[in-house]
């Protein structure tokens, strides 16, 4: 049995791996058959199949359609629904009209409300939503449903919340908190969302103090598939990417959780967001989360939820969520270091280490994180150099990006497993040195400035015991090394893997020394294995295949299809038109407008229209004149008081219009109404490129603008108004796009946008 020692744990750490996977959802199977009183994924896909037939952004035709089966729904379970409608102004001073959805179940006790929240609304033009948030809607309605089969009440009323306007800027939520009455007894917020089609659901805690109750009561309600750590919600907090949850925290000053998942980011806000492509098993894992939790926090009291104390969590197969006080961060990390120094003090006596070796240890250390890291570093441009029309792919995550994340992964297993290979004189317990100290400076630094990540000291205490086995090489024992690797490749695999899988392959850089700094980890279970060489080129073959066959899957098709742009832009002013596009590698759909004539435009044409990532026009080319009608423009009112001129204009579209965004030249706007709405005073003296505001419109409304100017001050407006009907409008013959091909997600699109000017003397 010693013979194939090597080869048995070689695979059964490809079996922990693999199992530290599969064991962090459930497994769907269908269930359309079980008790009305379990959750079924079965009877929330008829949910999700109903509420991606079509887009239904805000203002788009099948918003109300959504609207309408959700609510009747609702009443088929018994209860009571209203709708709150009303125009909010988000951070971004974006105006929009919500309709939020609301109903109640009556709790037996007075005290706080536990709202579920998801929203109904899609991304703006082409998305279907079945993912976002389609499937948060989904788990709400069937838990729901089960939970009032049971036909028992709850101690605290159960706010079932769906909210409108998530996409622009939140608003639906910031109407609620705003202006609801139930607002002000909300003790805890379950929020799910999406940001993908696939792949575990994560929990993010949103707290303004300590987590510490929050922990303890999720832990209480014991889900089965707890995907969490305190890393991901610091991350979060970095990203300027909020949800309906963030509106509680921040003006409600309401804790919650947040349920969302991020595998196959490239279907995010695309037309391919659809009831065919949602992972059955994501959903069933968000089904996992609400049942007990609803069940749970529906009985618990939520006035006791707020804490000064925070927790360091995270989730590991067999024991589930993991915490400890932050109290404990720096005491761990001391400890950390203590025992390094007993075990090198020991080992040095002992004559088991040696201080030469030790100081030869940190050299394949710092060349493999120096080869990995600038090959993760450079590997996205290097890819959109090889295969410019990735650029079009806006969300930064390929149709192969999986395939690619294997390609690095295995190309950083085999450059360790090469470069210790020939450090091969240097014994194990001297190699660990090295990473040891490594582990303990980033602890250090996390501990410091990213204290949620402060659980990455626990794998250290594991390589510290490797250590204190290795020092005895002639008792040397695979398996207990394989034990002890079991904490480091759980917590990290899934870092490995999701960081560039949510923040896009420019971030494979994180994959690439995440695997090195966990190779390390491995390092003890790696010294009992005398063909690291012949590792390293399977390692290396296994990156080369799967570039291969990332190669053969990098074009696009109809299973992967191409995002495309094309606009029809009109300056009513100038009586001049032009195609234009956001695409850097034109499709031959868009190639029939944006031909031979084609030109890079001036980088301050049209770069005023905002998008998420600030994207402005690659290409423009001359186009007829067509009879688009501009908005109408009216001023109601121009009155002088004191040292200040009150303006009060009303913009009025005179065709069919999705959006309208509002500029004005740099002058000094004290105070500004949008629709009856203010503006706050911070946002008017930071405005970026002179934006004012948009407003998503609903059912033709008209934008009503009153501005406090300098008396002596000339207003300037620039008025971008935009509606999504490039490919149904008459006076066009864009043909529909081919299969391989659909709308760029992020961007305004398929749109005929009209550009008017006017000055106020």
């Amino acid at each position: 049995m010693k013979k194939y020692a090597s080869t048995i744990t070689l695979l059964l750490l490809v079996l922990v791996i693999y199992w530290g996977f599969i064991s962090s959802m459930p497994s769907y199977s269908k269930d359309s058959d079980v008790p009305e009183t379990t959750f079924s994924t079965d009877r929330a896909l008829v949910h999700v199949k109903e509420i991606s037939q079509k887009p239904h952004g805000v203002g788009f035709p099948g918003h109300k359609e959504v609207q309408q089966y959700i609510i009747s729904e609702l009443r088929k379970m018994g209860l009571e629904t209203s709708i709150q409608e009303g125009y909010t102004i988000g951070k971004a001073n974006n105006l929009s009209k919500t309709a939020n959805i609301l109903a109640k179940i009556k709790g037996t006790e007075s005290g706080k409300s536990l709202v579920l929240l998801s929203h109904y609304d899609s991304d703006l033009h082409s998305a279907l939503g079945a993912s976002d948030a389609g499937s948060g809607v989904a788990t709400i309605l069937e838990s729901v449903r089960a939970f009032l089969s049971e036909n028992k009440k709850p101690k605290n009323d159960i706010i079932i919340l769906i909210s409108d306007g998530e996409e622009v800027d939140l608003s639906g939520a910031g109407l609620f908190v705003d202006k609801h009455p139930w607002a002000k007894d909300v003790g805890l917020v379950l929020n799910f969302e999406a940001r993908g089609s696939g792949g575990p659901s994560y929990v993010f805690i949103e707290t303004n103090r300590g987590n510490e109750r929050l922990i303890e009561e999720f832990i209480k309600a014991n889900p089965k598939y707890p995907m969490a750590n305190s890393l991901y919600y610091s991350i979060y907090k970095m990203l300027p990417n909020d949800t309906d949850l963030t509106i509680f925290r921040e003006k409600g000053d309401v804790e919650g959780f947040n349920f969302a998942f991020i595998g196959d980011h490239f279907d995010y806000h695309t037309a391919r967001d659809s009831y065919e492509r949602l992972d059955r098993n994501t959903l069933a894992h968000q089904g996992s989360y609400l049942m007990p939790l609803l069940n749970h926090f529906g009985n618990t009291d939520l006035t006791n939820l707020k804490s000064l104390n925070d927790y360091v969590y995270f989730n590991i197969p067999f024991f589930g969520l993991v915490s400890y006080p932050f109290v404990w961060i720096w005491p761990m990390w001391g400890i950390a270091v203590l025992l390094l120094v007993l075990l090198l003090a020991y080992g040095l006596r002992k004559k088991m280490l040696n201080g030469v070796q030790i100081v030869k240890g940190f050299l394949p250390l710092l060349l493999t994180l120096t080869i990995n890291g600038v090959m993760g570093f450079y590997s996205w441009s290097v890819l959109k150099w090889m295969y410019p029309h990735y650029q079009d792919i806006l969300q930064g995550f390929t149709y192969n990006g999986y395939t690619y994340i294997a390609v690095f992964v295995f190309f950083s297993i085999g450059c360790c497993f090469w470069v210790y290979h020939k450090f091969k004189k240097l014994d194990t317990a001297n190699l660990l040195v090295a990473p040891i100290v490594l582990w303990l400076i980033i602890c250090w630094g996390v501990s410091r400035h990213l204290q949620g990540a402060a659980f990455f000291i626990v794998p250290v205490f594991a390589l510290l015991a490797s250590l204190l086995v290795t020092l005895d090489e002639k008792k040397f024992n695979g398996y207990v090394l394989l034990l002890l690797a079991l904490p480091g490749i759980w917590i990290y695999a899934p870092f490995i893997k999701g960081f560039p899988v949510g923040l896009g392959l420019k971030m494979m850089v994180s994959a690439t020394i995440l695997t090195t700094l966990t190779f390390f980890l491995l390092l003890p279970f790696f010294g009992t294995y005398p063909k690291k060489k012949q590792l390293a080129y399977l390692s290396l073959v296994l990156s080369l295949g799967f570039m291969t066959a990332a190669h053969f899957n990098s074009g696009f098709d109809k299973e992967n299809p191409k995002p495309t742009s094309l606009l029809y832009v009109l300056n009513a002013d100038g009586n001049a038109a032009q195609w234009a596009t956001y695409e850097n590698q034109l499709s031959d759909w868009t190639a029939q407008y944006l031909g031979g004539d084609k030109e890079v435009p001036e980088k301050t044409a049209y770069g005023t229209i905002s998008n998420k990532y600030s994207s402005g026009f690659t290409y423009v080319s001359s186009a007829p004149i067509k009879d688009i009608l501009p908005p109408q423009i009216e001023k109601t009112t121009d009155t002088i008081i004191g040292e200040k001129r009150i303006l009060e204009i009303r913009i009025t579209p005179q065709r069919n219009v999705n959006r309208l965004e509002v500029f004005t030249n740099n002058i000094p706007i004290s105070e500004a109404t949008v629709n009856r709405i203010p503006l706050s005073d911070y946002y008017l003296k930071n405005r970026k490129r002179s934006r004012l505001a948009t407003h998503y419109i609903t059912d033709n409304d008209t934008t009503e603008l009153t501005l406090s100017i300098p008396k002596e001050a000339v207003l300037e407006l620039t008025l971008y108004e935009a509606s999504n009907d490039l490919l149904e409008n008459r006076q066009f013959t864009v043909p529909a796009r081919p299969e391989d091909n659909i709308p760029m997600p992020f961007v305004l699109n398929d749109a005929i946008l009209v550009i008017k000017k006017i000055r106020f003397e």
